[in-house]
């Protein structure tokens, strides 16, 4: 449905209101990260190993709701001069709090919902926020203006605020939804355990960091130093990668919470290889299937060629995604091994070549620096995650096929661009990736298949 959105957007929004609304969610996801301060992984790790299940919890529900409500006092003292300070106007300032704030609380009841295996009702409180927030953005941007519907002090001029506030309803939906589990267990806190996630979450934090800048700080220098309308084309085209950061998020939805549960079984390493063999199969799949069809998705999703300009970046930013889902899969060594800090360190190395990459490249080359920087930080902090995976918790990888197969997906992906959008060539090229991996792995699915 956020796929819906991108078209959307793209059509009812010139390139620097588009701009506008990705500065606004690079700030989102800033200050959600200082906001949960590492804490949701930290619940993971000591729900799944704790006997005390419900003290852990509402821990750190408590310790959350604490926070975020100073963070509000805080906010609401000093909104206008952080509004001025940060470039964001004053509605869109007090609608990112609001949001914040929301998002925040709801931090602990959806681990609760995943840590405790209840994927249907985590999946269709996530779903109505998601719907909701759909509904409400064609509601304004769509069908105020085309069946001229009155709705109170509506301003043409500026749409992008209604995106702000349709998000903001969709919050409120979700966190209404979910007080039940607010009660769900007898609210107590323990200095103890708050110690302890808090010891184990603070490098979490940094790493979160370090990963929003990984992610943003090419959409937050872009308007400074090319424009807003460059930012908004690079960002518009970003989001046609949109099904391989869905891909990744959805797996890491799951993963997390089972890699914890699972990591006392017997052949817990095996399984976490095998994983991610066919993490890297299905990642390198999308990889191809974007890349030969992209003329057609662009089409569908970006509809205003203004936003064309920034094309070639799809190809770059699809493959640094697909590092990042691996780098992710890798995670769980330092996880498991309560060693947080070497996930400090590697985004931090990443932060720092993404920072390096951008100011000294961008006005070099353009805005295609800032693609290639997010490739080489994404590719280099999963290589040193492998690294010293192996090193702290050896997990035996298939590194032969993992490599193979990211090969193969590059190779593919680089002959369906020289094709110019030949669709029968590429779905032949499609099909032969399909083939190959099914050739290469025909033996041990049929063994899973039994299993």
């Amino acid at each position: 449905m956020n796929i819906i959105l991108v078209r959307l957007h793209t059509s009812k929004l010139e390139t620097t209101s588009y701009s506008d609304n990705t500065t606004f969610y690079v700030y989102a996801a800033f200050f959600n990260v200082l906001l949960t301060y590492g804490m949701e992984t930290a619940f993971f790790r000591f729900f799944s190993k704790s006997e005390e299940k419900d003290k852990v919890f509402s821990t750190t529900f408590i310790s959350l709701i604490v926070t975020t409500i100073l963070f509000l006092v805080f906010v609401l003292l000093f909104n206008e001069q952080l509004a001025n300070w940060m470039g964001i106007d004053i509605t869109y300032f007090n609608l990112l709090i609001g949001l914040l704030v929301l998002d925040t609380i709801v931090v602990a009841p959806f681990a609760y919902l995943r840590a405790t295996g209840r994927p249907i009702k985590f999946t269709l409180i996530k779903i109505a926020n998601v719907l909701i927030f759909v509904v409400l953005n064609y509601f304004f941007l769509w069908a105020i203006p085309k069946y001229g519907i009155e709705f109170p002090s509506y301003d043409s001029s500026d749409l992008v605020k209604y995106i702000f506030i349709a998000n903001l309803f969709a919050s409120i939906a979700t966190f209404l939804l979910l007080t039940p589990y607010f009660f769900k267990v007898k609210l107590q806190f323990s200095t103890t355990i708050f110690k302890e996630l808090l010891n184990y979450g603070w490098p979490i934090m940094f790493a979160g960091l370090a990963y929003v800048i990984n992610e943003n700080f090419d959409k937050w220098i872009l308007p400074d130093l090319l424009g807003k309308d460059i930012n908004g084309a690079y960002s518009g085209c970003y989001k046609i990668a949109v099904f391989m950061t869905i891909f990744i998020q959805a797996f890491r939805l799951g993963a997390e919470p089972f890699f914890f549960n699972h990591s006392k079984e017997k052949n817990a390493k095996v399984t976490y290889a095998l994983i991610m063999k066919y993490f890297v199969i299905v990642g390198s799949l999308m990889l191809v299937c974007i890349i030969c069809y992209l003329d057609l998705f662009k089409a569908i999703l970006v509809t205003d060629e203004s936003y064309w300009i920034a094309i070639d970046i799809v190809p770059i930013v699809l493959l640094a995604n697909l590092c990042l889902g691996i780098y992710f899969n890798l995670a769980i060594w330092y996880k498991l091994t309560d060693k947080t800090r070497y996930g400090m360190y590697l985004s931090i190395i990443g932060a720092i070549i993404t920072i390096v990459f951008n100011v000294v490249m961008i006005e070099r080359i353009g805005f295609i620096a800032a693609a290639w920087a997010t490739l080489a930080a994404y590719g280099i902090m999963m290589m040193l995650s492998y690294y010293l995976g192996q090193k702290h918790y050896p997990v035996p990888y298939d590194l032969k096929k993992i490599v193979s197969y990211i090969c193969l997906g590059i190779l593919l992906s680089v002959i369906a661009l020289k094709t110019n959008g030949n669709y029968y060539i590429n779905t032949v090229l499609v099909f032969l990736f399909l083939i190959i991996a099914f050739l290469l792995e025909k033996k041990e699915l049929k063994q899973l298949l039994k299993k």
